[in-house]
């Protein structure tokens, strides 16, 4: 059979997948002195990471989006440990280390992760100011995420039940140190947050730790604990280690206390404090009410005054108002005395034209057949019926003659 031939570029894919998903050639730190260095118009850096002892040397790629929040200044010959993960550049074949942060070399490993992830969390918006959220002045339930074990959880339960009793604390034990804490920080943070119920949500949530050695915190300095704070749906009140140590919780955080006793002072207040202002705000309440009411009472009587003032003398418009309506009824009376008069005037006039005075003389009308009257002789044929009206009814004639 003859040998299979391949594509160059299906090698130099196949070489780049091959790098890429070794873990042990991703996220590494790697010590050397900066050669040939360059920086392009795009904002992209490279250099060649050299080591003189073994005369080796690996190309790096510092790019734009990387290197925009980078603190330290990279010059030529400068030693450093840089961050990132190897990879080849498909269309050279060549290998190159994809840099992702830069430090000054004898920095120490744990504190160039730090300033790292500082710097990552710095370019993801993580400790902006502007998005810490404020506590809440009255909260109903408070979380507490820190070990089972030990002093924190019960001097944080005892300041809590002693100054805001009203509140349920819901507790989220985690290991806090060793192998494996920042996952499990993380896990009961998101457990408390974002996977709890709305209705068994807390309103605010305390991380807490007591105080250690530098190594016995590098828990709350992992990635996940800050993603996870950073992504709580209530705000986080850190209070990690004595006052002078800062971890990247306390960074991310939406408060940051000295003490886990302090973190419990922040976050409830005091019942007996508000207990006195409510008092307070009631005295002051009830003072201004009874000096509006007075301050209304006052008004009352002075526009009450003033109305009595402004009105005319009621006595003097009652005499007048029975004068003019005694007047108008006289006047009233005359008139309707003249119209009966006249009224019984014209009734007699026409009482004396009507046809039945006519007819109570003892005369009658003559209605022929069509209702018409007949008015005269010569309009009536002989032999026609008609009608005589007289005063007490009608009668049936016919003309003979």
């Amino acid at each position: 059979m003859p040998p299979e031939v391949y594509p160059v570029r299906q090698v130099t894919r196949y070489l780049r997948e091959l790098i890429e998903q070794n873990r042990h050639l991703s996220g590494i730190w790697v010590a050397g002195e900066v050669r040939n260095l360059t920086q392009a118009s795009s904002g992209h850096i490279y250099f060649t990471l050299g080591d003189e002892q073994a005369r080796a040397g690996l190309r790096c790629a510092f790019f734009r989006q990387r290197n925009i929040g980078q603190r330290e200044r990279i010059a030529e010959g400068v030693s450093v440990v840089v961050y990132g993960s190897l990879s080849v550049y498909e269309q050279r074949g060549e290998l190159s280390f994809i840099v992702d942060f830069v430090q000054p070399e004898g920095t120490g490993a744990q504190a160039a992760e730090f300033e790292r992830l500082r710097a990552l969390f710095e370019a993801d918006g993580l400790l902006a100011p502007e998005r810490k959220r404020p506590l809440p002045l009255y909260p109903r339930r408070i979380g507490v995420v820190t070990s089972a074990a030990g002093a924190v959880l019960h001097d944080v339960l005892d300041v809590l039940g002693r100054r805001w009793p009203l509140a349920e604390v819901i507790v989220q034990p985690t290991q806090v140190q060793g192998e494996g804490a920042g996952a499990l920080i993380a896990e009961a943070l998101r457990a408390l947050g974002e996977r709890a119920p709305a209705e068994r949500r807390p309103d605010v949530i305390i991380l807490a730790r007591g105080g250690g050695a530098a190594e016995d915190l590098q828990a709350f300095n992992e990635e996940p604990v800050g993603r996870a704070i950073f992504a709580s749906p209530v705000p986080v009140v850190s209070a990690v280690g004595h006052e002078t140590d800062v971890t990247l919780a306390d960074l991310v955080a939406d408060l940051r206390a000295p003490t886990p006793s302090a973190a419990a002072e922040l976050v409830a207040p005091d019942r007996i404090e508000v207990a006195h202002r409510i008092d307070s705000i009631s005295r002051r309440g009830e003072a201004r009410l009874a000096r509006l009411l007075r301050e209304a009472h006052e008004r009352t009587v002075r526009q009450s005054a003033a109305l009595d003032a402004a009105l005319p003398d009621l006595v003097e418009w009652r005499r007048a108002i029975d004068w003019h309506e005694a007047a108008a009824a006289s006047a009233l009376g005359d008139r309707i005395g003249i119209a009966r008069e006249r009224t019984a005037a014209i009734a007699g006039r026409l009482a004396a034209l009507s046809p039945r005075a006519t007819l109570e003389r003892g005369y009658a009308i003559v209605e022929r057949a069509d209702g018409t009257l007949a008015t005269s002789a010569a309009a009536l044929q002989r032999g026609e019926a008609v009608a005589l009206r007289l005063r007490d009814g009608l009668r049936a004639a016919r003309i003979e003659d």
